[in-house]
């Protein structure tokens, strides 16, 4: 059976925020203006992000819940519509509370009735996770109409009240090696909040003035039995690569080590990030499937900074896998890095771009650093 993205939709909070104002939202770490913060958006390529707090108030605007069901709603003509969902599937690496799940929070905004709710977690593959269930769920005929969502609230950790100030010795190795824009103090100047959505269908039914895309596979694959956490929240990471999980701190080391905040291991990304996450992945896709880079019309990566742009492009090439750079597409500058959302916001902007054709096929691909995971996605346009 055939499976069918019939609708795609993405919410990002409040106006776009330009890198000069990142600081007026966020605040300035220890009163003063970050020294890192140019160094870092040079790197990273990004020019514009959306943050859920109001740049007037300081206020968090949004809930992550908010978000993705107001990025669901787009998906359908009534609030009739919104009540045939069978089923509602939705993933984020920031849900608002541990429990109970983000998926149940998100039906409860929606107040559609009764229907299957499903809560994946992760980090950046949660969102594609999240649309895999909601593939299968069609494809082996449980459900019809099924919604599958991607979703982060990041802003609210990117605080400055949550971080130390910078200090000199760690101005000048990113100076040295700009990847340690990677690490805790300096993902403020990279993740964005958002939310997308899809509405997943077996009959390729036209539900908007865009494309509607058939699911011809999803592949996903976990090294997590190879290789140690890379990045991660709620835990701090031991000398033998183990976490020590929120729960073993007390209240006051929970802040004094900085707990509840993301970080990431810069030296285990850099070394693995490519040659796992890119290589290993495409290798057993290539082999399952039999694709080739000229079956692709158009490549959509999920890169979470523009210092990998050029990695993956030089990896595909010595793969014998070469996408020329003018069939790529990727928001990154425009809508920063929002994780688990960033296939849905990709795929939304550029399923309304004009630029799609029937018969075009798109391949997908988003990875994860958590303990590195990857996913590949072929899309075609009917």
């Amino acid at each position: 059976m055939s499976v069918y993205i019939t609708n795609t939709s993405a919410f990002l909070p409040n106006r776009p925020v330009e890198n000069d104002q990142i600081e007026a939202v966020l605040g300035m770490v220890g009163g003063r203006p970050s020294r890192a913060r140019r160094l870092v958006l040079r790197s990273n390529g990004i020019k514009q992000r959306y943050y859920a707090i109001d740049p007037q108030t300081g206020e968090v605007r949004y809930t992550n819940a908010e978000m993705t069901a107001a990025s669901i709603r787009q998906l359908f003509a009534s609030a009739d519509e919104v009540g045939q969902i069978e089923c509602l599937v939705s993933g984020t690496s920031m849900p608002d509370q541990i429990m109970p799940s983000h998926g149940v929070m998100v039906h409860g905004e929606l107040g559609n009735g009764p229907c299957e709710v499903v809560s994946t977690a992760g980090i950046c593959l949660s969102g594609m996770s999240a649309l895999k269930y909601a593939y299968l769920g069609v494809k082996c005929g449980e459900y019809q109409t099924v919604v599958s969502s991607g979703s982060e609230l990041a802003s609210p950790i990117l605080h400055a009240k949550n971080f130390e100030s910078e200090s000199q010795q760690k101005l000048e190795s990113l100076k040295k090696t700009p990847e340690i824009a990677f690490e805790k103090d300096f993902l403020r100047w990279m993740l964005s909040d958002g939310a997308g959505a899809f509405l997943v269908e077996g009959s390729p039914l036209q539900r908007a003035a865009q494309p509607v895309f058939r699911i011809d596979w999803i592949e996903i694959s976990s090294y997590a039995s190879e290789l140690e956490t890379c990045m991660y929240a709620g835990a701090e990471k031991q000398k033998d690569g183990s976490l020590k999980g929120w729960r073993l701190f007390d209240q006051y080391e929970l802040i004094d080590h900085s707990v509840l905040t993301v970080k990431q291991d810069v030296k285990l990304l850099n070394e693995n990030i490519v040659p796992v996450s890119v290589r290993r992945t495409l290798e057993k896709v290539i082999h399952k499937t039999g694709i080739s880079a000229g079956d692709i019309d158009y490549f959509l990566p999920h890169i979470s900074s523009m210092f990998f742009y050029e990695q993956v492009y030089e990896a595909l090439i010595e793969m014998d896998f070469p996408i020329p750079k003018e069939r790529w597409f990727t928001n990154l500058a425009t809508k920063g890095n929002t994780g688990s959302a960033s296939v849905y916001i990709m795929l939304d902007e550029f399923a309304k771009s004009g630029r799609l054709r029937p018969g075009d096929k798109l391949l997908c691909f988003v990875p994860e650093s958590g303990r590195f995971s990857s996913s590949f996605m072929l899309l075609s346009v009917v």
